[in-house]
C-alpha cells in the first residue's frame, strides 16, 4: 500500500506524520515535507519544454541537443534549503525579469547514492526571459529568493514506473482563473531511476536532496507571473501545492532580518 508522510505544525514545534489519503492532509498546518539539503533540476525532459525553450531562446539547437543526447540536463537550484518554501508559502519572482512562470514537477526525495526514497510535488520557478537572452545565464534564471517550493507530502509508491497526472492552475489575488493545464509523466523523455544515475555520477549529493524532474505544462508565452498570484499544483495521491507569489525581494528582504544578514 503507498505511503504519504507529511509534517505539520503544532503548538510543541513540527510534528512528523502518515496519512491514507491526501484529502486528510486538509485538517492540519503543513510544513515543507522534506528540508533537502540540495535541490537539483533536470530540464528538456519534456517535449513541451523542449518546444517553449527553443522558441524562447537565442541559441534554440542547444536545447535540441539536449533532449536528443544521451546525457540529461541537469543544475543546482537550492543548497540548505535556502530559497524552497513549502506549502502556503510564497514563492518569489525576479524583478530584474519580465517573463516569469511555474514550472509543475514531479519531485523525487532521494536516499544514499541516489536511491528513489519518496515522491513530491515541486514548482521550479524560472525567469524564461533571462534565460532565453543566454542559457549561459541558466543560474540566474533559476536560483533566487523563493524560486522552489515542495509540499505536500511525500508519496512512497507501491509502483515507482505508473505515470502521475500534474494538474496546474494559477488564478489572480481576486480567485479569477488565468491559465489551467495537465500533463502526465507517461510523456517524459526521461525515467526518475535514469535521472538520479546521472546526478549522483562523480558527484556527492547527500542523501534526503530533492530532484526536480522538468515540466510538460508551461503557460502561453504571453503570460507571466506577478506578485498577487496563486499557484496551484495538483497530482492524484500526493494532494494539492499551494503558493502565493510575491517579489522575491521582499522574500530577500525577510530571510536578511531574520539572519542578521
Amino acid at each position: 500500500m503507498p505511503e504519504l508522510r507529511f509534517r505539520h505544525r503544532t503548538a510543541e514545534g513540527i510534528v512528523e506524520a502518515t496519512a491514507e489519503s491526501p484529502e486528510e492532509l486538509d485538517a492540519f498546518e503543513l510544513a515543507i515535507p522534506v528540508e533537502p539539503p540540495e535541490v537539483w533540476g533536470a530540464g528538456v525532459t519534456y517535449e513541451r519544454s523542449l518546444d517553449a525553450r527553443v522558441k524562447e531562446s537565442a541559441v534554440k539547437e542547444l536545447y535540441t541537443l539536449v533532449y536528443d543526447a544521451e546525457r540529461p540536463e541537469l543544475f543546482l537550484k537550492d543548497s540548505g534549503c535556502r530559497r524552497t518554501v513549502g506549502p502556503g508559502e510564497p514563492i518569489g519572482v525576479r524583478g530584474d525579469s519580465s517573463w516569469d512562470v511555474p514550472e509543475p514537477e514531479i519531485a523525487v526525495v532521494l536516499g544514499k547514492r541516489g536511491a528513489l526514497a519518496g515522491l513530491t510535488i515541486g514548482n521550479d520557478v524560472s525567469s524564461r526571459d533571462i534565460e532565453g537572452t543566454n542559457p549561459l545565464y541558466l543560474p540566474q534564471a533559476k536560483i533566487f529568493a523563493g524560486a522552489c517550493a515542495l509540499g505536500p507530502a511525500v508519496l512512497v509508491p507501491d509502483d515507482w514506473e505508473a505515470p502521475l497526472e500534474i494538474r496546474m492552475r494559477i488564478a489572480d489575488a481576486a480567485g479569477s482563473e488565468l491559465f489551467a493545464g495537465e500533463t502526465s509523466t507517461a510523456k517524459m523523455r526521461r525515467s526518475f531511476v535514469e535521472l538520479a544515475e546521472w546526478l549522483v555520477r562523480d558527484n556527492p549529493v547527500p542523501a534526503g536532496s530533492v530532484m526536480l524532474t522538468g515540466t510538460g505544462l508551461v503557460p502561453p508565452d504571453d503570460f507571466t507571473l506577478e506578485p498577487g498570484h496563486v499557484v496551484e499544483i495538483h497530482v492524484p495521491g500526493i494532494g494539492t501545492l499551494t503558493n502565493p507569489v510575491v517579489a522575491a525581494a521582499d522574500l530577500l528582504t525577510t530571510t536578511r532580518s531574520e539572519n542578521n544578514v
